[in-house]
């Protein structure tokens, strides 16, 4: 079933996709998200509302979700594990796709001890691959969990996540065909800076099969500093960056220039990995350079349905 997402339509036709990502206010300042989505009007398919990253209290993804499709531009939201029991998913998909929102996207979320509520007790009554599950059955099957019909119809299209890069690496495929067994329709990566290994892992991807029965958007950030190259490095589960890569930016006179730079490189060579669908960029706190970035890697304008 077509969900009437713009993303699905755009990647069913073949185009190569392109998302990105904003991260809600700490507020109630419901311009703010609408300003920050107006920079990346046009330059993207979808983008993507981050629920609470890094367990520190924000927005609401659904809300800022709504706020995006009262001024046209398509959202995907994050819904994670670690905040919601299957009552309350269950019920804010119902309540996201009765405001406009098609594309979801499952997350298990960090783990609060992260973030600025250490106190708080996590829920994680699903994990991420029965959260795919639970909204496919929704979707296809028009059953609740517990097994009870719902009432009317949904349209959903339906995401998860992948990280080629975290250990054993032998497990990442494996994990992302359990996703794509419980009915993930995309997936976004890890960011991408180690390329050989990203590719080994695409290897995998077809030798399975799932880059004919997903859709695989490459995650990428443009790295702004090498103090933020090396924090990336140092301290963010599941991210490798070759030494290659940071020598780049070490010997850079304009280091945010470099890091766009091998940003676009990046992507160009991911056009070209058989089963790559599309990019996710991650600018954070740096929304402003996506533009940019889409333009000089070949891939405006987006295709409109």
């Amino acid at each position: 079933m077509i969900s009437g997402s713009n993303l699905e339509k755009v990647l069913r036709s073949g185009h190569f996709a392109v998302t990105t990502e904003l991260g809600p206010p700490k507020s109630a300042e419901a311009h703010k998200i609408r300003c920050q989505a107006e920079m990346l009007r046009d330059v993207a398919d979808a983008i993507n509302i981050t629920d609470n990253q890094t367990a520190r209290v924000r927005a609401s993804s659904i809300a800022c979700g709504s706020i995006l499709v009262q001024i046209g531009i398509e959202p995907v939201i994050q819904i994670t594990c670690r905040d919601r029991n299957r009552i309350a998913i269950q019920s804010d998909v119902l309540g996201a796709s009765a405001l406009g929102i098609k594309n979801v996207l499952c997350l298990s979320g960090d783990h609060q001890c992260f973030g600025n509520e250490p106190g708080a007790k996590n829920v994680y009554d699903l994990d991420s691959i029965q959260l795919i599950n639970a909204l496919k059955n929704m979707r296809d099957e028009e059953k609740f969990i517990g097994g009870e019909k719902l009432e009317a119809p949904l349209e959903l299209f339906i995401g998860g996540v992948a990280n080629p890069f975290a250990d054993p690496f032998a497990y990442r495929v494996v994990r992302l065909e359990k996703k794509v067994r419980a009915g993930a329709d995309f997936i976004q990566t890890q960011c991408v800076y180690d390329l050989d290994r990203f590719k080994r892992w695409m290897d995998s991807v077809r030798e399975r099969g799932l880059h004919e029965r997903v859709y695989i958007l490459a995650g990428v950030i443009p790295i702004k500093s090498l103090g933020a190259a090396y924090y990336m490095r140092d301290n963010v589960s599941g991210i490798t960056i070759p030494e290659t890569v940071i020598e780049r930016i070490k010997g850079a006179k304009d280091k945010k220039a470099e890091g766009i730079k091998i940003c676009v490189e990046t992507i160009e060579e991911l056009k070209e990995i058989e089963g790559v669908h599309g990019v996710h960029i991650m600018a954070v706190s740096w929304e402003e350079i996506v533009p940019e970035i889409v333009e000089r890697a070949g891939l405006l304008p987006r295709p409109k349905f």
